[in-house]
C-alpha cells in the first residue's frame, strides 16, 4: 500500500501527463488559498497565484489561461483580507488579472513557439533525411549507369563524370574535374552561354567525340542547359553510335552490292538472249559457205562466243538477308508507309487480309522496295482514272501466300513484255518489274501479272517460313 501511494505521489510530481499536470496546477492553487486564508491581511499571497499559472500554461488553451487567471484572481480578493470597494478594490483586481492573464499568455505564446520551432526542426530533418537518400540513389544511378553523363558549369569546365564517361572518354576522375566540356565534345562550343534573360535548352544532337588518345567516335548527346543558385549548368548524357552507323553504312553497302548484283544478272540474261540470236544467225551464215574464208567473218564468231561467256557468268542469286518475316506486322508497317502519300492523291485503299498471316520466307528490305516498285507503277496508272482505288488482298495456299496489288486503272497493253527491260513504250527504262521479280526470285518467291478484265493486277508470290504462323 505504502509503494502504491509512493508511486502515486512521484506521478503527481514528475509526470509531464496532462492530468497529472493540472493536478499538480489544483493542489498548489488551494495551497496558496489556504495560506492566504490563514496569514494576516498584512502579508497578502495573491502573487503567489503566478506558479501554478505559469505551470498551468503549458498545457491550457488561451481562453482556459484567462478562465484561470480569472479564477484566481477572485480567490487572491476573498483571502487576502482588505475590505473591498469600487475605488481601492476594482483597480487592484484589475491589475491582479492582468498579471495572471499577461503571465500566462505569455508562457503559452513562449511554450507555443518552442513547440512550432521543434517541429519544424523534425520536419527539416525528415526532409533531410529524404534529400540524402535521394541523393544517394542519384548518385548511385549515375555512377552505375551505363550511358556517360557529364556536368559542367557556366564556364564549360567539367564539376562531374561518372565511371562510364571515363571510359567511353579514357579519362580519370583527377584529370577530367575542371577540364573545359569543349575538349571532349568541340561541338559544346556553339552551344549559346545560358544567362537569365533566356530559358535552357533541351535537345538531341549528333557530333563527333575526341578521346584522351586522340582517337574519335561518334557520339549521340542528350544535353540540357538550366539555373542554378550557383549559376548556370550543363548535364549531357553520351552514347557511342560509331557501330551503329557502321552497321547502318554496312548494310546500305550490302543492299547496294545485292540490287547491283540482280541488275548485273537481269542484264545478263538478256545480254544471252541476244548473243543467242546471234550466234544462230552465225551458225546459218556458216552453213550457208559464202563467208567461209573471210577473216573478218571468223573474228565475228570468236566475239560472239566470248559475249556469251560473259553472259553465261551469272551471279548467285540467293539473298543473304532472306529470313521468316510476319507477314502481318510486315503489311502494317507497308501500310503506315503508303497509305498517307495515296490517300493524299485521292486514292482510295482497300485491304482485304485475314484476321491471322503467316510467316513467310523474304528479306524484309527487298520484299518492301518491291511493294513500293508496284504502288509507284498503280499511282501512275491511276492519274486521270475517275474514282481511283487500290486493292491489297491476302491468298494463302499450302506452301505459299500471295498478296494481290490490284488497282483499276487503264490496264496494262503490252502484257508479254512487262518484266523484260529497255522496253520503249515504258516511257522509262523499263527496270523496275524486271529487279523486282529478280528480287522476289532472290528469296525463291515470284512476281506475276494476271490478267483481268479491267485495271491491272500484279501478283507477289512467298514461300512460307518452316517457323509457322505470325
Amino acid at each position: 500500500m505504502l509503494d502504491r501511494l509512493q508511486s502515486l505521489v512521484r506521478w503527481v510530481l514528475f509526470s509531464r501527463n496532462r492530468f497529472a499536470l493540472l493536478l499538480r496546477v489544483g493542489c498548489s492553487i488551494a495551497a496558496i488559498s489556504i495560506a492566504d486564508w490563514q496569514i494576516s491581511a498584512e502579508v497578502p499571497l495573491g502573487f503567489l497565484y503566478l506558479f501554478p499559472i505559469l505551470l498551468a500554461s503549458r498545457s491550457l488553451q488561451r481562453y482556459q489561461i484567462l478562465i484561470l487567471a480569472l479564477l484566481c484572481m477572485l480567490l487572491s480578493e476573498q483571502f487576502d483580507g482588505y475590505a473591498w470597494n469600487l475605488s481601492t478594490g476594482l483597480p487592484r483586481d484589475m491589475l491582479y488579472f492582468a498579471a495572471f492573464a499577461g503571465i500566462g499568455s505569455f508562457v503559452y505564446e513562449v511554450n507555443r513557439s518552442r513547440q512550432l520551432s521543434a517541429s519544424h526542426l523534425r520536419q527539416l530533418e525528415a526532409e533531410m533525411r529524404v534529400r540524402r537518400g535521394l541523393e544517394e540513389q542519384l548518385e548511385h544511378l549515375i555512377e552505375t549507369s551505363p550511358v556517360a553523363i557529364l556536368s559542367a558549369d557556366g564556364d564549360d569546365r567539367i564539376l562531374l563524370a561518372n565511371e562510364a564517361a571515363h571510359r567511353l572518354f579514357g579519362t580519370t576522375a583527377d584529370t577530367v574535374k575542371g577540364t573545359p566540356i569543349d575538349g571532349l565534345l568541340p561541338a559544346f562550343a556553339t552551344i549559346p552561354h545560358l544567362d537569365d534573360s533566356n530559358r535552357g535548352i533541351r535537345t538531341l544532337m549528333q557530333c563527333k567525340g575526341h578521346r584522351t588518345d586522340h582517337s574519335l567516335f561518334i557520339a549521340d548527346v542528350w544535353f540540357s542547359t538550366y539555373q542554378t543558385s550557383l549559376g548556370p549548368r550543363i548535364s549531357a548524357m553520351i552514347v557511342d553510335s560509331s557501330e551503329e552507323l557502321r552497321d547502318r553504312e554496312e548494310g546500305a553497302l550490302q543492299q547496294l552490292l545485292s540490287g547491283s548484283r540482280i541488275v548485273v544478272t537481269a542484264l545478263a540474261h538478256e545480254i544471252r538472249n541476244v548473243c543467242g540470236a546471234i550466234a544462230m544467225v552465225h551458225q546459218n551464215l556458216v552453213r550457208s559457205g559464202d563467208l567461209t574464208h573471210s577473216p573478218d567473218f571468223e573474228a565475228l564468231g570468236t566475239l560472239v562466243l566470248a559475249l556469251e561467256k560473259i553472259a553465261s557468268m551469272e551471279l548467285r542469286e540467293t539473298s543473304e538477308f532472306a529470313t521468316g518475316i510476319p507477314l502481318g506486322s510486315f503489311l502494317e508497317e507497308l501500310r503506315i508507309i503508303v497509305e498517307p502519300a495515296l490517300l493524299e492523291a485521292d486514292i482510295a485503299v482497300h485491304w482485304e487480309l485475314p484476321s491471322t498471316l503467316p510467316t513467310v520466307w523474304a528479306d524484309r528490305h527487298n520484299l518492301t522496295q518491291v511493294f513500293l516498285n508496284l504502288i509507284r507503277n498503280s499511282v501512275h496508272a491511276l492519274a486521270g482514272t475517275p474514282s481511283p482505288q487500290l486493292t491489297f488482298r491476302v491468298i494463302e495456299n499450302p506452301n505459299q501466300v500471295s498478296v494481290m496489288v490490284r488497282d483499276n486503272g487503264p490496264g496494262v497493253a503490252h502484257p508479254e513484255l512487262l518484266f523484260r527491260p529497255f522496253q520503249a513504250h515504258t516511257g522509262s527504262s523499263g527496270l523496275g518489274l524486271c529487279i523486282s521479280r529478280s528480287l522476289m526470285r532472290s528469296f525463291h518467291g515470284e512476281l506475276d501479272y494476271q490478267a483481268a478484265d479491267s485495271g491491272a493486277t500484279f501478283v507477289v508470290k512467298l514461300s512460307r517460313s518452316p517457323s509457322g504462323s505470325a
